[in-house]
């Protein structure tokens, strides 16, 4: 259903924002009432990363006279695959800093307000406070249940997009503009469990389809801002590239939401690392006092390479995460043969086996399965193979 418009018209356009805009003003449902609305309109964007990155581009152009952006990280090279708004000059540099001279670059005229803050439950609510609207470009689900409800709580509409290697997802949560409208957590009451849900990071991203996710969320916000359209609040829009196919669910409004139901139990802020965790609460059980850092790994190496240790190095890993880099001398089984169980069969019971993935996540799940199947000795990597090619092997190429 259509929206009265979020933002007032600002008194009026100079003769360079009207020669700017002009092919929005002939445009009869935006007009010169619809761009002033877009001029007076305050938008946050959280994170200048891949859905960030064309969300930033395209509210500068369309002239949203001041944009937010909460982003604490620098550039790196593994960003620009997706990250569109920085270059290859960008690395190592604040992303706050590189978008806002991208925007600069595509409308002077725009105001941006960096906030290089890590967000969290202390600065998240004096952030959002005086902007109409949020844009989430955030990847984790601790920081989006933490959006959603400090969003909630301030009154402030929300475009919400995920993307994850050829699959991307968009909505709009906004209970406080109409009746039945859902929030996030009608939409998941309760986050994946801990290690099911790979990060992008884990899993990979196709790198235009930010720009296709990206994009949908700034079409939501200009339509959000001026009023114009039928926003996709109450809807779930999911986007399958590879089978080009857009496909539009309702969302209900969920009565016994914990945020936004008829008796809520979530008041306030709470701790979104422990609601969400980061691995299990088995994965934390097993990784205590079983975990080992590459320093110590490069040594158990050279001494089984000297016949004066035994132990079997394991990759849990995907294969083609395998072939990008490898610790030297590890076999591959992949994280899901150990949830299923068909890891047991090929992991030897006479020697201590040492996991590692990655960072550690992955490595610390396996590990779990491992120590409940009675390998007492095993151990993971802290780090994994991110810490052995920055420490001990730094030819091999990261990712």
């Amino acid at each position: 259903m259509p929206f009265a418009p979020l933002v007032e018209p600002a008194a009026e356009l100079t003769n360079d924002e009207v020669r700017r805009y002009s092919r929005h003003l002939i445009i009869p449902d935006v007009g010169m009432a619809g761009q002033k609305r877009l001029k007076n309109a305050k938008v946050l964007v959280i994170g200048a990363g891949g859905l960030g990155s064309p969300a930033l581009l395209y509210l500068a152009a369309a002239g949203v006279g001041t944009i937010g952006i909460a982003e604490f990280d620098e550039v790196d090279e593994s960003n620009l695959q997706r990250q569109v708004i920085h270059g290859q000059s960008d690395v190592g540099r604040p992303k706050g800093e590189s978008a806002r001279a991208s925007i600069a670059e595509v409308n002077p005229l725009v105001e941006v307000v960096l906030h290089p803050e890590r967000l969290d439950n202390d600065n998240v609510m004096s952030v959002f406070e005086g902007y109409d609207l949020i844009v989430d470009g955030t990847d984790n689900f601790a920081t989006r249940y933490m959006v959603n409800d400090a969003a909630y709580f301030l009154g402030i509409p929300y475009v919400w997009g995920s993307i994850y290697r050829f699959d991307g997802q968009a909505s709009v949560f906004a209970p406080m503009l109409g009746e039945g409208l859902p929030c996030y957590r009608c939409l998941y009451p309760e986050p994946p469990p801990p290690g099911m849900v790979p990060s992008c990071a884990e899993g990979g991203v196709l790198g235009v389809l930010c720009a296709s996710i990206g994009s949908i969320q700034v079409n939501e916000a200009i339509k959000l801002l001026t009023g114009v359209g039928e926003p996709i609040a109450g809807s779930l829009m999911i986007y399958d590239a590879l089978e080009m196919e857009y496909r539009k669910l309702k969302v209900r409004k969920d009565p016994a939401c914990a945020l936004c139901g008829e008796n809520p139990t979530v008041t306030e802020l709470i701790d979104y690392d422990a609601f969400c965790g980061a691995i299990s609460d088995e994965a934390a059980d097993a990784a205590a006092g079983s975990t080992i850092s590459v320093t110590e790994l490069e040594h158990m190496l050279k001494e089984r390479e000297e016949g004066s240790r035994d132990f079997v190095l394991i990759d849990v890993r995907e294969p083609n995460e395998y072939e990008i880099n490898r610790i030297p001398g590890s076999v591959l089984i992949p994280k899901g043969e150990f949830l299923n169980g068909n890891a047991l069969e090929q992991v030897p019971g006479d020697k201590p086996a040492v996991l590692y993935c990655k960072g550690g996540v992955r490595s610390a799940e396996a590990l779990s399965v491992l120590k409940g199947a009675g390998y007492a000795d095993a151990v993971h990597v802290g780090g994994g193979v991110v810490a052995w090619v920055n420490q001990i092997d730094p030819s091999q190429p990261a990712y």
